[in-house]
């Protein structure tokens, strides 16, 4: 169990401390609660380029990542739907460097109109790389549009439109700055090899006298239900067909997420697993299948893609798919079958705990989510499900009026 102290400054900054002695580092993770879902439609992608921007510099330290790596501190960034993460290790003596540069980036970020073009470039030339010109990447830009009509996950992290992008304006960046990075915004999570007391007295000092900024709650298009399946065909040049199907699920937060990730891992996690087993070994009809969630703070999706084999039809492998899910909601599973998920899954929890870095960041998630004190409960949460649970999850899930499916036709 991961313990640790939480409490909130007066400008209304969250902390979170752990303590863990057996590593000579500290890890520090400043989750700013803005991600795409906090754009507008007609400019996406800001949240993502603002944390480009983040790395060259503030009025008083215009070379961040050199200040950080001149005390053998490494560092990095990611912007997903919902938050902005940003991540450093340091040696712990080092603290105080690292609480300095992240409370100066917090307040003093330099828009200087050339290096905002540059990252702005930068990020284009991302877009186009990992979505545009890579077989298979642009898969992403055409699931959530279909699956998502009014919430804002229906466009990617990096925007929905590489215009919007080419579009945006420093100005705009700075608002969007000013709005959402600031501290009854953010969490400061801290793990490692700490003294509680001195941290508290040096996060006082650099991000106490930060003011307050004007956050009000977002409130976003909730997405209606979806009454109908719904089905999208597509071209490319790519070396083979892929099937994929998406299902909505549940939130990160709510109870069937538990049994929705162990369904997943019932699915596809190993050789074993009922889709690898039953259509990849014995059937042959795909040679490769894999599932996923995409864990969001809404209603996320639950997602399977496969590739057929030679000679098996987008059709003969989606009717495949479906009599095994059937299967599943109609006759469930073993006790048996549960119990080696259950500790495959746990398995993977109990290392995630091993490493501060990620402690670090799942404390500062889970606030963010919720609270950080259901970190403590997630073991539980687990174990408390039975073969009722994935049975009924099951059938909530895999019905075809909740099901968006893309076949992605190889070129002839």
């Amino acid at each position: 169990m991961i313990s640790f102290e939480k409490y909130t400054l007066s400008n209304g900054l969250t902390v979170i401390l752990h303590t863990d002695n057996t590593s000579p580092l500290l890890a520090l993770n400043l989750i700013y609660k803005v991600g795409s879902r906090n754009e507008q439609p007609e400019r996406t992608g800001l949240a993502h380029l603002l944390e480009h921007v983040m790395f060259e510099g503030t009025n008083k330290i215009p070379h961040y990542n050199e200040a950080l790596q001149g005390v053998g501190g490494e560092n990095n960034a990611y912007t997903n739907t919902d938050i902005t993460n940003y991540y450093l290790s340091v040696p712990s003596k080092y603290l105080e460097t690292a609480l300095m540069l992240e409370a100066d980036r917090m307040t003093n970020l330099a828009f200087i109109p050339e290096k905002f073009n540059i990252q702005r470039d930068v990020v284009i030339e991302e877009f186009k790389q990992r979505y545009l010109t890579h077989p298979f990447n642009d898969i992403s830009l055409l699931l959530k549009p279909l699956c998502y009509k009014k919430h804002p996950y229906r466009w990617n992290t990096i925007g929905m439109d590489i215009r919007h992008i080419a579009e945006t304006s420093l100005d705009e960046a700075k608002v969007f700055y000013t709005t959402y990075y600031c501290p009854d915004n953010a969490i400061l999570s801290l793990a490692g090899n700490l003294d509680i007391e001195q941290s508290k007295a040096l996060i006082e000092k650099y991000f106490g006298n930060i003011p307050k900024g004007n956050i009000r709650p977002s409130v976003l298009p909730k997405e209606p239900l979806q009454k109908e399946s719904r089905w999208l065909e597509v071209e490319r040049d790519v070396p083979c067909d892929m099937l994929i199907i998406a299902f909505h699920g549940s939130k990160r937060s709510e109870k069937d997420y538990y049994p929705t990730q162990l369904i997943s891992h019932l699915l596809s996690n190993g050789d074993s697993s009922i889709l690898q087993e039953n259509l990849t070994q014995k059937k042959k009809i795909f040679t490769h299948m894999e599932t996923s969630l995409t864990e969001t703070f809404d209603r996320g999706l639950f997602i399977i893609n496969g590739i057929p084999a030679n000679g098996i039809s987008l059709q003969t492998a989606e009717e495949a798919v479906w009599t095994e899910l059937e299967q599943l909601k109609n006759k469930g599973i073993k006790s048996k079958q549960l119990e080696k998920i259950k500790n495959k899954t746990l398995t993977l929890w109990y290392f995630s705990e091993i490493n501060i870095q990620t402690k670090a960041r799942l404390l500062g998630v889970f606030e963010a989510m919720d609270k950080a004190e259901r970190i403590q409960k997630e073991e539980q949460l687990y174990q408390n499900v039975d073969k009722d649970n994935i049975k009924e999850v099951s059938r909530k899930l895999f019905r075809k009026t909740n099901s968006s499916t893309i076949y992605y036709k190889a070129k002839n």
